[in-house]
């Protein structure tokens, strides 16, 4: 049995929505990150990086990155989600994964802010902005569609949404990528990611200081 350590509206949404897509047995864990605790105790004895997610694959095995924990499930999926291993297909896979992680998650979840995990002052949103924004450009000009990757669904598609998500939550243009806004919209109309939605409720936010 899987086991999904998330807060709501964070990163975690992305292997949470491929799990709910694949059809794995698996379970979920809600996190507190203001205060670093589950319904069991101390979050940092699970995960000593302090965030999520984090997918327990054993009783003794805790794997933490999004990129990573995407990949042990498509790979436990059967590889539905993938291309295969080797091929020119596969490494653009991996590449536009690790670009998510790298340039965009990472720009989002920047320093400039107070308090929040994302920006939410005017001063933090507009410089995070001007990190995202020519990395959103950049997407935008490589979608190849209806996915990221064309015809086939991928483990990218999931984090790209989340991505997408928080453009929506700090009121970004969206409209200024077209191609990006088509596939929100068609993500949202997957019954996994409207399962999940549902599921985790509001975005946690954590407490401003």
């Amino acid at each position: 049995m899987l086991n999904l350590f998330y807060a709501s509206g964070t990163s975690a949404m992305a292997p949470h929505i491929l799990l709910q897509a694949s059809g794995l047995p698996f379970t979920i864990e809600k996190v507190n990150l203001d205060q670093k605790t589950w319904a069991n105790g101390d979050y940092n004895r699970i995960n000593e990086k302090s965030y999520v997610p984090t997918l327990q694959t054993s009783p003794n095995t805790y794997l933490t990155e999004c990129a990573v924990i995407l990949e042990v499930i498509d790979s436990l999926a059967d590889n539905q989600y993938a291309f295969n291993y080797g091929t020119d297909a596969y490494w653009q896979l991996r590449t536009w994964v690790n670009y998510i992680a790298t340039e965009l998650h990472k720009n989002f979840i920047s320093p400039f802010r107070k308090g929040n995990w994302l920006p939410n002052t005017d001063e933090s949103k507009q410089l995070v902005w001007q990190r995202v924004a020519p990395r959103l450009k950049f997407v935008e000009a490589h979608f190849a569609g209806p996915w990221l990757l064309g015809q086939k669904f991928t483990f990218a598609d999931p984090y790209l949404f989340v991505m997408t998500n928080w453009m929506k939550r700090l009121d970004y243009p969206l409209a200024q990528f077209p191609k990006l806004a088509i596939f929100d919209a068609q993500m949202r109309q997957l019954q996994s990611v409207s399962e999940v939605l549902q599921i985790e409720g509001a975005p946690h936010s954590l407490t401003d200081k």
